[in-house]
C-alpha cells in the first residue's frame, strides 16, 4: 500500500492524515484489517516507529482497534458517526443533551419549585438598561472614587509576589480582616477581632455558610415578613422549615415569635428592615437576644445598608450588644462600593470560627486575594469612610428629591415606607389593585423607566401595587422624570385622575 503523504509537517503526522483519509474514504471499511506496520514501513520507505506513532494516534482517537495476536483493525463505529448532530426529538432533548437528564438533588428540585416565587434569581442589570432604573441596592458608580481605587489596584498588582498570587487562607487575608475589624468597630459598633472575621463572596455566601454550619434539614428558621428573598430561597432549598414572623414599625415581632415553637436560627435586618425599612429599637433588640438564649438559637444579622441613615447617627448593630455569642453579623461591599467586587464578611462568635473556616475552605478554598488586598488598602487609607460620608450627603439629597416628587405627582394616592435610612423606599399605591402592576411596569419600561415589584418579598402577595424604589444610583433629574412617568402610566390606565 502506498501512502499519499501531503508533505506538511512531521512524517508521523503525514502518515496519520493519509491513513485517516483512506479510512474515511472507504479504502479501509469498518472492521477491515490494516496491513502490518512492518509492511507499511517497507512499502513507504519510512521507519517502523513513524508508522507506529501514526497507528497509536488513530487508535487513541477511535479509528483503530488492536487485537492481540490478530493485528490492527478499523473500528466498527468511527468517531465521526458519534459526532453527528441530532435534531430535537420533540421531547425537549436538544443536541448534546444525550438521553435522559441526570437526576437532580432534593435541594435543586426544591429550588426549581421556589424560583417562580422570586422576581429574579440574579441581580444583573438588564440589557439594554433603562435610562431611569430604580433598581434596589445599586450604588452610584459615577460617585465612586475610581482614581484612588485604580491607583491601589495598580500598586498591588505591581508588587504582587508568588505568595500573593497563590491560594490565600480560606478565612481571608490578614490585612483585610484587620482593616475591617477597625472599620466595623468605628462605624457599626461591632465587637470583634480579626480572628473572628471570615471573608465571603458577598452576603449571599455568608447566608449559605450559616445554613451549612448551623442547620440540618427540617430545622426551623425564623424570618421576617415581609422578608429578603436572599434569606428564604437558600434556606428552603436546603430543607429548612421557615417560620414567617410579622414585622411592625419596630421590626420583627419578638412577642409573636416567643409564642411559637423554638427555632434554630433567626434571620433579621434590625437596622433597616428589608424591605419595609423599620428600625428595631434597643428594647426589642434585647428581647430578641433573650429569646435567642431561651431557644438556644443563633441570630443572623444582615447589616446591608445601615451606614446610610438620614435622621440622626447610624444605629449600632445588634452584634455589638450581644453578650451570649448568639449573633452572626453579615455585611458586604456591594452597596458601599460596587457589587462586582463580590466581597462580604461574616463576624462569628469565637467558638464557631473553626467550623466556619472549614466550611469556607470546602466551599471554594477562599475569596480572590488581590481584590481583598486592594480593599484592605482602600479602608486603611481612609477612602472608604470618606466615600461613605460623601454618599450619605448625596443619597440624602436624592431621597429628598424622590419624596418631594412623589408628593407632588402622586399626593395622598401614594404611601412611602422606609425613608429614614438605606438606599431604597417602598412606594405603595393603596388604591390600585395588584392586578394592574404588570401593565404599569410595562408602560413605564417602554418609556425608559424601570420599576421593581415588592411582591417577591411577601409570602402572601399584597392586594395593592407596591414598588421597591432604589434611588442611590439615579440622578435627581431622572428621579423626577421617573416619578412623573409613573403618574402618566397610572393616568393612561385610568387609575389616577
Amino acid at each position: 500500500m502506498l501512502l499519499d503523504l501531503d508533505g506538511q509537517g512531521p512524517r508521523h503526522r503525514q502518515v496519520y492524515r493519509a491513513l485517516r483519509r483512506a479510512i474515511l474514504g472507504g479504502a479501509f471499511p469498518p472492521g477491515s484489517r490494516l496491513p502490518p506496520t512492518r509492511v507499511l514501513a517497507h512499502e513507504s520507505g519510512l521507519s517502523r516507529n513513524t508508522i507506529l506513532e501514526a497507528f497509536e494516534q488513530l487508535r487513541v482517537e477511535g479509528y483503530l482497534t488492536a487485537r492481540t495476536g490478530s493485528g490492527t483493525f478499523v473500528a466498527e463505529l468511527l468517531p465521526e458517526a458519534t459526532l453527528v448532530v441530532r435534531p430535537d426529538d420533540g421531547r425537549g432533548h436538544r443536541p448534546g443533551d444525550g438521553g435522559s437528564p441526570l437526576p437532580l438533588s432534593t435541594s435543586a428540585r426544591r429550588l426549581a419549585e421556589l424560583a417562580p416565587r422570586a422576581s429574579r434569581l440574579t441581580w444583573s442589570v438588564r440589557r439594554p438598561a433603562a435610562a431611569c432604573d430604580f433598581r434596589y441596592g445599586a450604588p452610584s458608580f459615577d460617585d465612586f472614587p475610581m482614581t484612588e481605587w485604580s491607583r491601589i489596584v495598580a500598586r498591588r498588582t505591581r508588587r504582587a509576589s508568588m505568595r500573593r498570587l497563590s491560594y490565600g487562607p480560606p478565612e481571608g487575608s490578614e490585612e483585610l480582616r484587620e482593616a475591617l475589624s477597625r472599620y466595623l468597630t468605628r462605624s457599626r459598633g461591632v465587637r470583634c477581632d480579626p480572628s473572628r472575621i471570615v471573608i465571603t463572596h458577598g452576603t449571599q455566601q455568608a447566608i449559605n455558610l450559616v445554613s451549612d454550619v448551623l442547620l440540618d434539614r427540617g430545622d426551623r428558621v425564623a424570618v421576617e415578613e415581609p422578608h429578603y428573598p436572599g434569606f428564604t430561597l437558600p434556606l428552603e432549598a436546603r430543607g429548612a422549615r421557615l417560620v414567617y414572623v410579622d414585622t411592625d414599625d419596630d421590626g420583627l415581632r419578638v412577642d409573636v415569635l416567643a409564642r411559637r415553637a423554638p427555632v434554630r436560627l433567626m434571620c433579621v435586618t434590625p437596622s433597616h428592615q428589608f424591605p419595609g425599612g423599620s428600625l428595631m429599637p434597643l428594647r426589642r433588640r434585647l428581647e430578641l437576644l433573650e429569646l435567642a438564649e431561651r431557644f438556644d438559637a443563633g441570630v443572623l444579622e444582615d447589616d446591608y445598608d445601615s451606614e446610610f441613615r438620614y435622621d440622626g447617627r447610624p444605629v449600632a448593630c445588634l452584634q455589638g450588644i450581644d453578650t451570649g455569642g448568639r449573633v452572626l453579623y453579615a455585611g458586604s461591599a456591594s452597596k458601599l462600593l460596587f457589587p462586582a467586587l463580590r466581597i462580604g464578611w461574616l463576624v462569628i462568635p469565637s467558638n464557631l470560627v473553626d467550623a466556619f473556616v472549614r466550611a469556607k475552605a470546602v466551599a471554594d478554598t477562599g475569596t480572590p486575594s488581590l481584590d481583598q488586598l486592594v480593599l484592605a488598602d482602600f479602608i486603611a487609607e481612609g477612602h472608604l469612610e470618606r466615600h461613605v460620608r460623601r454618599q450619605r450627603v448625596r443619597n440624602a439629597r436624592r431621597r429628598e428629591v424622590l419624596l418631594d416628587s412623589i408628593d407632588a405627582d402622586l399626593g395622598d394616592r401614594a404611601a412611602v415606607h422606609g425613608a429614614r435610612a438605606g438606599v431604597h423606599v417602598v412606594l405603595w399605591l393603596p388604591e390600585v389593585a395588584a392586578e394592574h402592576e404588570p401593565a404599569i411596569r410595562r408602560i413605564c419600561l417602554d418609556r425608559g423607566v424601570a420599576l421593581y415589584s415588592v411582591r417577591s418579598s411577601y409570602r402572601r402577595p399584597p392586594a395593592c401595587v407596591g414598588f421597591t424604589v432604589g434611588y442611590a444610583s439615579v440622578d435627581e433629574s431622572q428621579i423626577r422624570r421617573g416619578v412623573r412617568t409613573l403618574r402618566e402610566a397610572l393616568v393612561s390606565l385610568d387609575l389616577l385622575r
